[in-house]
């Protein structure tokens, strides 16, 4: 074969690039939520929006959501003054095998990778959950709040911040309850009486090796939706749907990052997915974040809306008891024990 006339070769280099019959989204959706504070406003388009969004990432963020940025920078500030404390100070409200609430600074986790300290509390201050795991132990312990002695405005302030957060995701949870045609309270009573629902610090430190490092490992949320304040440092990846690649969440100003749960993927009978995502550390910025995982009372049982199903859609999970899936999500949580992490593929049919 003889060569190539490099004027053609040129001429190929030149051509106009053709755009993909289907292009791959980069970003996950940004979705204003300012028709809900509207008398006037259509919600149609936005529960159109929110069910492709599911449909398409499982991720996307809200802007004009109704939480004053004023109350974001008050959480933000007494969590960040906490973690300022000396470690004897932050351990007086340290986790433990008996109450899994309060501070944890990773010094149980086998997995080194993990780069972070956080702080966790109810949305409740007090639940019942299962005292084991084991499916006819019928027992029921109490957890209850840690709350620490400084910042003195700490408690006041996380409850003041977390029943603003809660009202959003019930809102949200009505506009993805209307996008699978169900009424919009149709998920409400799983979170009346006893929620488990749960906030967390996350301080993610610099880290001097962050391609050793990650701030948290690749992994779906248990629950039915996430709330997700952040700093503008950014780290949270995504793994998108299309093709697997893991795309990093540009930080928006003043919007809050919503992914739904393993629980909403079950409810819709796989229509919405649960994604995997995981944080990145920086190496030369600290990072701050606060998730609120919306989890229901620990007696819901969890199976795929039945008005969703028929013969060419069957039930593709059987039902599960939330209580004990926490449970047995949370037995080796402090020591890390060699058993395997359930997942709702345990569940599948």
């Amino acid at each position: 074969m003889g060569e190539v006339d490099p004027a053609f070769i040129q001429a190929i280099d030149q051509r106009p690039k053709l755009k993909p019959t289907n292009p791959v989204e980069d970003e996950i959706p940004i979705i204003d939520l300012s028709v809900l504070s509207s008398s006037h406003g259509d919600t149609k388009q936005l529960v159109s929006e929110i069910g492709h969004a599911c449909q398409k990432w499982g991720f996307f963020q809200v802007v004009n959501h109704g939480i004053p940025l004023e109350l974001f920078k008050k959480i933000e500030e007494v969590g960040k003054r906490f973690f300022e404390l000396p470690i004897e100070e932050k351990k007086k409200v340290k986790r433990d095998m008996v109450n899994a609430l309060g501070y944890h600074d990773g010094e149980h986790t086998k997995n080194v990778r993990d780069w972070k300290e956080v702080f966790d509390f109810l949305v409740e201050d007090r639940t019942m959950v299962p005292a084991s795991h084991e499916p006819d132990d019928t027992e029921l312990r109490t957890l209850t709040n840690q709350w620490p002695q400084y910042p003195p405005e700490f408690r006041e302030v996380c409850q003041e911040y977390t029943r603003a957060v809660e009202k959003l995701a019930y809102k949200l949870l009505g506009l993805i309850a209307l996008s699978l045609d169900q009424p919009e309270n149709k998920f409400n009573d799983f979170f009346k009486d006893n929620q488990t629902s749960l906030v967390r610090f996350n301080h993610y430190p610099p880290c001097p090796f962050p391609h050793l490092a990650l701030g948290v490992g690749r992994h779906k949320d248990a629950g039915a939706l996430t709330i997700l304040a952040q700093d503008d440092v950014g780290g949270l990846e995504v793994r998108r749907k299309s093709d697997g690649e893991w795309i990093p969440v540009t930080p928006t100003p003043n919007a809050y990052i919503i992914n739904v749960g393993d629980m909403v993927q079950v409810w819709s009978n796989d229509k919405y997915e649960s994604v995997e995502h995981r944080v990145v550390v920086n190496s030369e910025k600290e990072r701050f974040s606060i998730p609120f995982f919306f989890f229901p009372a620990h007696h819901v049982m969890v199976k795929p809306l039945e008005e969703l199903l028929n013969d060419e859609n069957p039930a593709k999970y059987r039902e599960y008891n939330w209580g004990k899936f926490f449970a047995t999500r949370n037995r080796s949580d402090f020591k890390k024990l060699e058993v395997e992490n359930i997942q709702i593929h345990h569940f599948r049919l």
